[in-house]
């Protein structure tokens, strides 16, 4: 189910950005729903069952603006899994004699026509895609051809600098990785500890930034070099598993080596040494990343 993302309140009226969420004046309150103050692009709607309870004329809701079925601009508080500018895998619902159709988590499936695939989609596959305005036809639509997206801008990061990645491909070297929507990456095999698969969403760091504008990616921090490799196994599976992993020194060895691989007496000494380095706390319920 899409993630309901919460509605913030307030007197300020902002412009509607297409393909984004937008914070918007509510202007008008009818039996279907709610018109919005879309700026440029005049009263928005929002259907009845987008609209929050309590929502009143003048309220500000958090909501993403996008086209419907009939070519209109809607407004609704779901939230998709991609977003105008974004790069994500998505899976094929349908296809058309125009192209494909891909679930995005809204009620209108996201068009890729056949010119932006790179080669042809089949129903039931996932496919990792960009979002953007076909400027054309003034549509949001999706592209298999990430090149063309990405690396268009010099990079500017920082040595350390937590990032966004979406694995993209695997290599002799490593994984291609995509940097917050943007650039190219690459994670090298002997500083991977644990599974990577094609469009995973994980979070990384800049290792290096090369003369080239090469950047070298790392999947934790950087001073975690000097952590055993199972430890860092372990800290990349925290980091995919958004901070926490239900496994304690009390678990089943077989729970233990199903998640991990690795069996209980080497996963009780690797959480000592990550527990004695500060970087988790172990609870009662399983190991948490402490948060610097």
């Amino acid at each position: 189910m899409p993630l309901k993302i919460p509605y913030l309140y307030s007197k300020q009226k902002t412009m509607a950005n297409i393909g984004q969420r937008n914070q918007l004046k509510v202007v008008k309150q009818l039996d279907f729903g709610c018109y919005l103050d879309g700026g440029e692009h005049g009263e928005i709607l929002i259907p009845r069952r987008y609209v929050p309870e309590g929502t009143e004329v003048d309220d500000i809701l958090d909501v993403f603006i996008y086209f419907d079925s009939e070519d209109r601009i809607i407004a609704t508080t779901e939230q998709p899994y991609i977003m105008l500018n974004e790069i994500a895998k998505l899976k094929v619902v349908s296809i058309t004699s125009a192209g494909a159709f891909l679930d995005w988590g809204l009620t209108k499936d996201i068009f890729v026509p056949f010119r932006e695939q790179k080669q042809r989609m089949e129903e039931g596959k996932w496919y990792i895609v960009a979002l953007y305005i076909d400027h054309e036809t003034n549509r949001l639509v999706a592209s298999a051809k990430i090149e063309k997206f990405v690396d268009n801008t010099p990079p500017e990061y920082n040595v350390g600098q937590e990032v966004d990645l979406v694995i993209y491909s695997q290599t002799d070297l490593g994984y291609s990785a995509i940097i917050n929507s943007s650039h190219w990456g690459i994670l090298y095999n002997n500083e991977v500890f644990s599974r990577l698969r094609i469009g995973d969403k994980v979070k990384g760091y800049i290792k290096k930034v090369r003369d080239d504008d090469k950047i070298d990616l790392i999947l934790n921090k950087p001073g975690y070099e000097k952590i055993d490799s199972i430890s860092q196994s372990i800290l990349e599976r925290l980091n995919q598993s958004k901070g926490f992993l239900s496994l304690t020194d009390k678990s089943d060895p077989e729970t233990i080596y199903f998640f991990l691989g690795i069996s209980k007496k080497v996963f009780k000494k690797a959480i000592g040494s990550l527990y004695k380095a500060r970087l988790i706390s172990i609870d009662d319920d399983g190991i948490r990343l402490i948060k610097k």
